[in-house]
């Protein structure tokens, strides 16, 4: 523990176990889409690879975000944040009303060049997932808002404008389509307050509106909404009731195919698994082998050893953001790495509980692990915004400014970041004069000062010569 507590008090300890904990989750992340996705890929298309050489080329796109991130200095990130959360709302309505006019006029959602199927929105050959853009928008324009408002915080009018309006509009936009993404969105942003210093009435406040707001979502998906259909099945709601009073397998059907398959998988892994590459149930048995479930090929290849191992990993990650978050200066770099941290392990614990069956089925992605180019480019940004941060520590700074690298280092990696500006002294604050003037309190007292027998004796009259002496 001796030897723990030195390592974790070194002044780059923060940066280093961002990287590793990340850059471990990533090679993994490979690894299980290849494993998860190879049979499929040359039983459909002759390449074993292709799944693997597609998230590849989004791995490196991913790296370059990270890199150009950690580049950037604070105020960078909060010009940033109101930009991108235009851009992100434009998609997001481009999106729904896509999808709407190809539900309406029952035709493909396709206008121009632009086409939408479920949660992609596509500009020819290019596709994007605008909810996953919205998280990132959402860390950077809230920590911004929040950052500026400061001590306003306290009263309910600063906290409805203009951050419950966007807030709100945003899980509309997003939980239409893709209620998980919303409670990752609403997990985020209880973080973000609660790195605020929010009072605890607000989040209550927050409770009773976010649960009505989820189920009007869950009720919205008899209409259409998301993946179901008008006059069919409301799937949102079956899901809800089959995680809360689950039916026999014999009359479950379709809605615990999935579940039913992912706790199979899981039983047949073990202590110790298959081995890599060795699943059964990713011959076409397990539904979203290589997105959603990931996590249980991981628990049938590699056992319970390897999903204590990815656990460590998030709990690491965890861990390390709400350190840099707890020990950053800058309110906006505090109030930001709390909400990634937030976003990203809420994200992780949702999938991993739906998955293990601690949770109802959301169809979230693993960070990190999963397949899907949009996810892990934003997600390896936004880990490159915190390892900016966790440079941007007092310790850290000051010990790279002690024995800074070379000079190609700094070009080519990263700059030194800024060092800590000193905290001046707060100004004493003015005596309150009141409403008496300042000339006269100040011939008052020199009245009290002069002796007692000469303050009646003080007039005008007598000559000048008696006057000056």
């Amino acid at each position: 523990m001796a030897a723990l507590r030195g390592l974790l008090a070194r002044p780059l300890a923060s940066y280093y176990l961002l990287i590793s904990s990340a850059g471990l989750l990533l090679v993994i992340g490979l690894t299980m889409v290849f494993s998860a996705t190879s049979v499929k890929a040359y039983a459909e298309e002759g390449n074993a690879f292709a799944a693997l050489t597609k998230q590849a080329i989004f791995a490196v796109i991913g790296i370059v975000a990270f890199w150009a991130c950690q580049r950037l200095p604070a105020r960078t990130f909060r010009v940033l944040g109101g930009p991108v959360l235009g851009l992100s709302v434009a998609l997001l309505v481009l999106l729904n009303l896509l999808l709407v006019y190809g539900r309406l006029f029952k035709t493909d959602p396709k206008i121009g060049p632009f086409e939408a199927e479920l949660l992609w929105l596509y500009l020819g050959p290019i596709g994007l997932q605008p909810s996953e853009l919205a998280k990132f928008a959402m860390v950077l324009w809230g920590a911004d808002v929040i950052a500026r408002k400061g001590v306003k915080l306290g009263w309910w009018k600063e906290l409805a404008t203009p951050l419950f309006p966007v807030v709100g509009l945003l899980f509309v936009l997003v939980g239409y389509n893709d209620l998980g993404t919303m409670l990752c969105l609403l997990a985020l942003v209880i973080g973000l307050l609660w790195a605020a210093g929010v009072r605890k009435r607000v989040f209550a406040v927050l409770s009773v509106v976010g649960l009505v707001g989820v189920g009007l979502l869950v009720a919205v998906a008899s209409l259409g909404a998301g993946s179901g259909a008008r006059g069919e099945a409301n799937y949102r709601l079956a899901r809800l009731t089959y995680f809360i009073n689950r039916p026999p397998p014999d009359e479950c059907g379709d809605p615990c195919y999935q579940a039913d398959q992912a706790r199979y998988a899981i039983d047949l892994g073990g202590w110790f698994g298959t081995g890599l590459g060795q699943s059964r149930t990713k011959w076409d048995w397990l539904p979203a082998a290589n997105n959603d479930f990931i996590f249980a090929v991981i628990a049938e290849e590699l056992g319970v050893v390897g999903c204590v191992v990815v656990l460590v990993l998030f709990a690491v990650l965890a861990y390390t953001g709400l350190r840099i978050a707890r020990r950053v200066e800058d309110p906006f770099r505090r109030l930001a790495a709390a909400a990634v941290t937030t976003w990203l392990v809420s994200q992780a614990v949702i999938n991993i509980g739906g998955v293990v069956g601690l949770l109802p089925i959301t169809g979230l992605p693993l960070p990190f692990i999963s397949d899907g180019g949009s996810a892990l480019v934003v997600t390896l940004a936004a880990i490159g915004m915190l390892a900016s941060f966790a440079r941007a520590e007092p310790d850290a700074a000051r010990a790279m400014h002690a024995r800074p690298p070379a000079r190609w280092v700094r070009l080519v990696w990263a700059p030194l970041p800024p060092l800590p500006g000193r905290r001046r002294r707060p100004a004493t604050p003015p005596a309150d004069r009141g409403s008496v003037p300042r000339a006269r309190t100040r011939r008052k007292d020199d009245d009290e000062t002069a002796p007692r027998g000469a303050r009646g004796t003080r007039t005008r009259a007598g000559s000048a010569s008696e006057r000056r002496r």
